[in-house]
């Protein structure tokens, strides 16, 4: 059961009374002392402890645990909110810490999306953020039980499951969320937030960015993602960073002209999954910088906070996404060559790939960029553009560093297969930058 650490919120630490372990403890002393055992990573006492709440003297007693146990997991999953996390976060966070034995955590994020539904009861809807809305209906996060003392039952018939079993995800699940770092706030917590159009400072960005541009943009990566061919998936994703560049550019420069106050740069995080986490987390921070941002990777949750203007963190998701694709495909592709020569040295073959293919990218966004800066200069000469931008590119670094004041750079290790940065660098150089209209 669980992993050890810490823990935060009111869900874990040492039992007050963790020697009544018989029938005369309450359900709370129970559920703190298994927490407790999770907590030192004593997965052989947290185990006993379940089985003690598992086995109650009779059923108004297993009633009375499984109450407490839920009653417990709304409270604790609340306190997540005002420490900056998101639903859609906390899900994937509970599945990545209950991921184990080649298990996907799937159960564990199922009853973390019920918790959360349960404790959405709580607010006005007037005072939830629309963004906030949306990753709930995302989720699915809704109450499908008719009460919640009959949840239990309705979860065991839905997962084809026993009540043991609920116990035990519930306990792990109870652990994970006590054990939650704080993060940044980047959207207001519930019942905190307003309905209606959100401010321009923290809009999550697509409405800075016309649909018929991100359309175009989202069409050139689609393509680039299905086609068999390096040198026009290079080619499509090089014209596709020239088109958001330039709407930036331009976003700018009228944003100058009209005087517009109030915009400033806005946050986003984006998730960053193993395996080979540190390459994509590279990946993502070159694809950043190509496109005047900031990105903050923590690793420990597996989340890059991207920094920039909302129209550049619009283009750096989508150019990441359809990236990740296309280095996937690409190194399958390689590997697979190198496979047929008699190699099998998978795991560091794939690592220096995607560190290559990475750098080499960053590389050529950038170039894109560039060109993109110098056709806006020749479009309107009489533009003073570096000082917008240069202005930009300090208002980004002012609000990263505000954000994560603590921030620490660090090397790349385990890039040593030459075949694979090898291949990296020549799936991501394999075609001229610019392609023809």
């Amino acid at each position: 059961m669980g992993r050890s650490g810490g823990n935060r919120g009111g869900a874990g630490g040492e039992a007050p009374r963790a020697e009544r372990d018989g029938d005369a403890a309450s359900p709370d002393e129970l559920i703190s002392a298994a927490l407790a055992a999770l907590a030192r990573g004593d997965s052989d006492d947290a185990r006993r402890r379940s089985d003690r709440l598992v086995a109650r003297p009779d059923e108004a007693a297993c009633r009375a645990v499984d109450r407490a146990l839920f009653t417990r997991l709304v409270r604790t999953v609340s306190y997540a909110w005002p420490n900056g996390w998101q639903p859609a976060e906390l899900v994937r966070h509970v599945r990545r810490e209950n991921t184990e034995g080649g298990g996907e955590g799937a159960l564990h994020a199922r009853l973390a999306t019920d918790v959360i539904a349960a404790e959405a009861r709580r607010y006005d809807p007037a005072t939830v953020d629309e963004r906030w809305s949306a990753q709930l209906e995302a989720l699915g996060a809704t109450v499908w039980w008719e009460d919640d003392d009959g949840y239990v039952a309705g979860w065991a018939a839905r997962e084809n499951a026993y009540r043991a079993e609920w116990v035990e995800a519930a306990l792990e699940v109870l652990h994970t969320l006590s054990r939650l770092p704080a993060m940044a706030t980047l959207l207001p917590p519930p019942g905190r937030g307003r309905r209606g159009p959100a401010p321009v400072a923290a809009a999550r960005g697509a409405a800075a960015v016309p649909s018929r541009m991100l359309e175009r943009v989202r069409a050139l990566l689609r393509k680039a993602e299905s086609t068999e061919f390096p040198q026009e998936a290079e080619a499509l994703t090089a014209r596709a960073q020239e088109l958001m560049a330039r709407h930036s550019i331009d976003h700018a420069l009228l944003a100058v002209e009209e005087g517009a106050q109030g915009e400033g740069p806005v946050s986003r995080r984006l998730p960053v999954d193993d395996p080979y986490d540190t390459a994509k987390a590279v990946l993502l921070d070159v694809v950043a910088g190509a496109n005047r941002c900031r990105a903050v990777w923590d690793q420990g949750v597996g989340l890059s906070t991207v920094v920039g203007f909302a129209e550049d963190v619009e283009a750096v998701e989508l150019l990441f996404t359809s990236l990740l694709v296309q280095a996937d495909t690409a190194m399958v592709a390689a590997e697979a060559r190198q496979r047929a020569g008699g190699r099998k040295r998978t795991k560091t073959f794939r690592q220096s790939f995607l560190a290559a293919f990475a750098q080499r990218i960053g590389e050529r966004l950038d170039a894109a960029a560039d060109a993109a800066c110098q056709e806006a200069r020749e479009r309107a000469p009489e533009a003073d553009l570096l000082p917008v931008l240069a202005a930009r590119d300090v208002a980004v670094a002012e609000a990263a560093d505000a954000m994560f004041p603590e921030t620490v750079t660090s090397r790349v290790r385990g890039v040593h297969d030459h075949a694979g940065w090898r291949s990296g660098r020549d799936a991501a150089d394999a075609a001229p930058l610019r392609p023809a209209t």
